[in-house]
């Protein structure tokens, strides 16, 4: 499967000598909301189509908290690292603020404080960012494979696990004590390569990436709603107007709560990837279903 196997050589693939080319990653000011992209409908649409979405692989985009910072992980070529990639707005412009190496798949916080990056994180400090730190030995063991790890508003943490037969593992808050991660129920860890989980900021649903006999043809996405039971409902693949019959990975839901922003492989051959989203709206028609 060549999803899975991509997304454990990008967790692994630090270089030690090589320097990135800066050229290489210019990018022309972009002004307004949403990194001046006209926002997409129904069905999924590439993000910055020859910006950002263009020849080459790039991945797991993200806005921040407060919809003013964007980041995206890509590479520029053979002997060079993988990178992370973040823009600010400023009066209204986007422009390139920093560059570093990947070290994990980065989400956010809810309140925007805290860069969750697989079993480390950085605080915000200011204007910019602490060192990465360990999330300690809950989360940092030698026999877990974290790549993604996200974190709704009451501390819930929900990380997927490639070296325990692709499971996604939750770990919940209770009475001010977090509990020891625990494997999700078969309603999330079915289907083969189960990864790159993301779960709502009030907890209310889950959306992750797996390969099943229903879907459209190598990795969907799929989503699970809370009950109010406080079990998770059956799993929904969410749809022909997100999934495609490539491999579609990495969605998180913007800030804002208005668009999904996922990863889709184009092109099967070169293993190049784009980055895609879609109207938040399909979250809602899916949980009235």
């Amino acid at each position: 499967m060549k999803k899975f196997k991509l997304s454990t050589i990008l967790f692994f693939s630090l270089f030690s000598h090589q320097s990135v080319a800066q050229e290489a990653f210019e990018f022309p000011p972009l002004e307004g909301p949403y990194m001046g992209q006209k926002p997409p409908g129904l069905v999924a649409e590439p993000f910055a189509p020859g910006i950002i979405s263009k020849e080459g692989w790039q991945i797991q985009g993200v806005f921040a908290p407060g919809m003013q910072e964007f980041y995206f992980t890509t590479d520029s070529g053979k002997d060079t690292p993988i990178i992370v990639i973040g823009f600010r707005e400023q009066n209204g412009v986007w422009k390139k603020y920093t560059e570093f190496r990947r070290n994990g798949e980065i989400t956010f916080s809810p309140d925007g404080n805290r860069m969750h990056m697989a079993k480390g994180y950085k605080d915000r400090e200011g204007d910019s960012w602490s060192e990465r730190q360990s999330l300690g030995p809950m989360f940092d063991r030698e026999d877990w494979g974290i790549m993604r790890l996200t974190a709704s508003s009451n501390g819930t943490y929900v990380f997927d696990d490639y070296k325990s037969n692709d499971s996604i593992r939750i770990s919940e808050v209770k009475e001010g004590q977090r509990s020891a991660p625990v494997k999700m129920s078969a309603v999330v860890n079915s289907g083969k390569y189960t990864a790159h989980p993301f779960i709502a900021p009030d907890g209310s649903y889950l959306i992750w990436d797996s390969d099943r006999e229903d879907g459209y043809g190598d990795s969907d996405l799929y989503i699970s709603f809370r009950q109010d039971d406080g079990a998770w409902g059956p799993a929904i693949n969410m749809g022909d107007k997100v999934n495609s019959d490539k491999g579609d990975t990495y969605a998180s839901v913007t800030p804002d709560g208005k668009y999904i922003i996922f990863n889709r492989r184009v092109d099967d051959a070169t293993d190049d990837s784009d980055i895609y989203w879609v109207d938040a709206q399909v979250i809602e028609e899916l949980r009235h279903q």
